[in-house]
């Protein structure tokens, strides 16, 4: 089992076990809320630039990390989190594209060991979502695994007419959880879902 001690972010502790994520009026604008509704989160997806970027900061506004595309318009490559006060390189988001199921793989930045996987359910939802005029509004329902592909959580999609996910961790003693709760802002915006 890795430690998730080595992947911790200056300036942020998530806690919780559930998170809800809610995209803002602006598109690809999001904010993490914990349990008792306080904003611990907040991320947006930077216009106009070269490589896809979005910089994440507290409630209170502070930068803690920046999750940057690893070429230009990766729809599907890796996206690496650094953190916003040390400048290391924590963790990559890989996405792995298919239309039958959107697989995205949480790695170690510099051992490319793979920490978590996220893993959308049901082959027909995600063609359907993927290929379907309005199949952007079936909400999105992945399941978080660990290295091993034991169950550690999920990210359900509510319906409604700004995205809405709430993120259920049930064991993240192997999974770091502030990657897991910005993949889900990242994916969603990435995707245009």
């Amino acid at each position: 089992m890795s430690d998730t001690q080595g992947y911790d972010i200056q300036g942020i502790e998530l806690t919780d076990d559930s998170y809800t994520v809610e995209q803002g009026l602006v598109r690809n604008k999001y904010r993490a809320l914990d349990a008792d509704g306080n904003t611990v989160l907040k991320g947006k997806q930077k216009m106009l630039k070269m490589k896809e970027e979005f910089p994440f900061t507290d409630g209170d506004g502070n930068e803690v990390f920046t999750v940057k595309a690893g070429g230009i318009i990766d729809v599907a490559g890796n996206y690496v989190l650094s953190d916003a006060r040390t400048g290391e390189d924590l963790v990559v988001l890989d996405n792995d594209y298919s239309l039958l199921q959107d697989t995205w793989k949480i790695r170690d930045a510099t051992t490319e060991e793979k920490l978590a996987e996220i893993n959308s359910r049901g082959a027909m939802v995600t063609l359907a979502r993927n290929n379907v005029p309005f199949g952007g509004w079936i909400p999105h329902k992945y399941e978080i695994t660990d290295q091993e592909g034991a169950h550690v959580g999920s990210i359900d999609g509510q319906f409604s007419l700004r995205d809405r996910y709430e993120i259920t961790i049930d064991d993240a003693s192997s999974v770091p959880k502030e990657p897991v709760v910005a993949a889900a802002m990242v994916i969603d915006a990435i995707q245009g879902h």
